[in-house]
């Protein structure tokens, strides 16, 4: 059950993790509550099922980095994992992982790059093609147009026993 200071603290963290060495005692502080005791809530959240996860949204865009590509393959199913693993391991490797396929879209392995250029993308795309033994397989390489705005989930409080995701 939620009570009004896990409220407050939700309608916070929406807003973001400020980038600072310790983002939840800064927090803690704008709540006046210890960080100890934002740890502990944000943890309980997200064991009760009410936080789903806390990620990073990195705007690539605003680093430099302009030339960034979803490269899908298709791949037989179960191979999946273990080139997904292989890809992983690359450091370059921004994104990895498995979608089902459509009739109209065969693609079933998922990998994204971000890069400064599109030579140097297709480059480490070729040493993943390579090095993972990928070369054999159908795949695609889709270059973003365009950025779209990156935002994390917002919650609504819809009555006072739980949140939905709006």
């Amino acid at each position: 059950m939620l009570d009004a200071r896990d409220r407050q603290l939700l309608e916070r963290v929406q807003l973001g993790l400020p980038v600072c060495s310790r983002p939840y005692a800064d927090i803690g502080n704008a709540l006046s509550m210890p960080e100890a005791e934002v740890l502990e809530r944000l943890s309980r959240l997200k064991q009760n099922g009410l936080i789903k996860r806390m990620g990073v949204i990195v705007k690539h865009n605003q680093l430099g980095y302009r030339a960034n590509a979803m490269i899908v393959w298709n791949v037989p199913d179960n191979l999946v994992k273990q080139l997904g693993g292989h890809l992983s391991q690359f450091a370059f490797v921004t994104l990895c992982y498995q979608r089902p396929r459509h009739a109209e879209w065969p693609y079933n392995l998922y990998c994204m790059i971000h890069g400064k250029d599109r030579a140097t993308v297709l480059s480490q795309l070729e040493q993943l093609n390579a090095a993972c033994g990928l070369t054999g397989f159908d795949q695609k390489v889709l270059f973003s147009r365009r950025c779209f705005k990156q935002r994390g989930a917002i919650y609504q409080p819809t009555n006072s026993r739980s949140l939905t995701h709006g």
